[in-house]
Order: structure tokens, then C-alpha cells, then sequence
């Protein structure tokens, strides 16, 4: 990698907004050095680079450190603005809308299911109707942009929406083993749904994915120690 475009991820493997960060490294073909951190050992570089929320992912391009990943992201499409494909629309209206329902997911959506996955009993079933609820906002609004649900899916047309939602919703079926719940399905969410299969399909998507069993029991190993958390 040439010390003049000198790129550095600090992350986690599990982490759903460290998978955004490499997602749209990948799909512009950014080389990238890769340092998995452990959290509850954190790296001097990590503590260096963030030192405000001392938290993954961190991005380090040239010896500037960005963080917060849709900072990061949009950093990267700004950047590298050149190179295929844009993870924004060209209209500024456009751009407005995605952003929105890109704020959306991140901040209500990551929120709703983290909680499901820490609760049980009445909390779980009212966080699990909340969610509900908040899937369905999320169904109709992405209508606007996914509606074709037989339109081709490639790393082409592949932008901030789908590197926002698809590390969340892209485990479905660990979280259905792990949690006992369908997050999103073909009936009640047939837009979500679909589009997240179509790229769970692209190499580059694959290449991403941790294996079925690992996603299974890193879900259940943040449920259990939130449970046991909350019944100190």
C-alpha cells in the first residue's frame, strides 16, 4: 500500500457498524490494513485515535483518524467520490432521503433489536412490538427505493442504505437460532427481505459474512452476559 494512501480499520469482527466501514472500503477497492481489537484489552493506537468515545470502528487514512461509522462512510464516499460505486445520490434531495432513512435504522432500528436480544419476559414481548412496529415504518419507507423487488442486485448499485441495514438484518437466521424470533421475513417484510438476500448473494457480501455458527453464538453469548447484567 503506497505510504501516501495509507489506509487503517480498528475493529471488531462481530460488530454490525465496523461490517458498514468494511463494506464500503470493499466496494470502492480500497486497500486497507485490518487490526482486530479486543475490547476488553483496548490497543494504545484504538485509545489514541478515539480518545473521546475510546470505541470501534476507527478509521485511519494517512495518520487521520475518523470515527463514528457514518461519519466514516460518508468520509470514504467523499474521499474516494471517484471511485465506483457512489454509496450517495447525486441530487441533494436525493442524498436527503437516504440519509434519513439511513439515521432511521441507525438509530432506531440497531436500538430496537439490541434490546429484544437483552430482555426477556413482558420487557422482551413490548421490545419485540416495538421492533415490530418500527420494521414496518422501516417496510413501507424502503418501497421508495426497493420496490422492484426482480431488479438485479450487483455492487454497482449498492449504497449507504444497504451498507446501514444489511449488517443488521443480514443475520437473520442467527438471530431467529439465537433469539427465537423472525426479525424480518418474506411475508411481513417482503422489500427488507428480499433485498437483503439479493446481497447476501454478492461475493463481496460473503466474503464479509461470518460463519453461521460464530454469529449464532456471539448472539447468545451478548444475551446472556445483558441477562445475567440485569439481574445483578
Amino acid at each position: 500500500m503506497a505510504e501516501e494512501d495509507r489506509v487503517t480499520l480498528y475493529g471488531l469482527w462481530a460488530s454490525p457498524y465496523v461490517k458498514r466501514v468494511e463494506l464500503a472500503l470493499k466496494l470502492k477497492g480500497i486497500p486497507f490494513e485490518y487490526v482486530e481489537e479486543d475490547l476488553k484489552n483496548k490497543s494504545p493506537q484504538l485509545l489514541k485515535y478515539n480518545p473521546v468515545y475510546k470505541k470501534i470502528p476507527v478509521l485511519v487514512h494517512n495518520g487521520n483518524p475518523i470515527s463514528e461509522s457514518l461519519v466514516i462512510v460518508e468520509y470514504i464516499e467523499e474521499t474516494w467520490k471517484n471511485s465506483s460505486p457512489h454509496l450517495l445520490p447525486q441530487t441533494p434531495y436525493e442524498r436527503a432521503r437516504v440519509r434519513f432513512w439511513s439515521s432511521f435504522v441507525d438509530q432506531q432500528m440497531y436500538q430496537a433489536l439490541f434490546t429484544v436480544a437483552k430482555t426477556e419476559g413482558e420487557k422482551q414481548e413490548k421490545a419485540i412490538k416495538e421492533l415490530s412496529e418500527k420494521l414496518q415504518l422501516l417496510e413501507e419507507g424502503m418501497k421508495e427505493f426497493f420496490l422492484d423487488e426482480n431488479a438485479a442486485t450487483d455492487t454497482t448499485n449498492v449504497g449507504l442504505l444497504d451498507i446501514v441495514f444489511l449488517p443488521l438484518f443480514g443475520p437473520h437466521k442467527a438471530q431467529v437460532e439465537a433469539l427465537g424470533i423472525k426479525v424480518i421475513d418474506p411475508v411481513k417484510t417482503p422489500v427488507i427481505f428480499s433485498r437483503v438476500e439479493a446481497l447476501s448473494q454478492l461475493p463481496l457480501v460473503k466474503e464479509l459474512t461470518p460463519p453461521h455458527e460464530k454469529s449464532v453464538a456471539f448472539i447468545k453469548f451478548v444475551r446472556e452476559n445483558a441477562l445475567k447484567a440485569s439481574s445483578a
